[in-house]
């Protein structure tokens, strides 16, 4: 079991993967951890700019 590398409320960085919507990249904030998807860490997060909210896999956050 994989541990969480973010927490609620966090600032990060979404970069969707090479064939996936490219318009979503930037700013947002963690809003919940969710529960791994095979060994990767999930989550939902909010964008800072628009307030859209998504479910995303660990690997394609980062620190801002």
């Amino acid at each position: 079991m994989a541990l969480h590398k973010y927490a609620a409320g966090q600032s990060v960085r979404f970069s969707p993967h090479r064939y996936e919507d490219n318009s979503a990249r930037g700013l947002y904030t963690i809003v919940r951890q969710l529960p791994e998807e095979g060994s990767t860490p999930q989550y939902r997060i909010k964008a800072k700019v628009d307030g859209r909210e998504r479910v995303v896999r660990e690997d394609q956050l980062a620190r801002p």
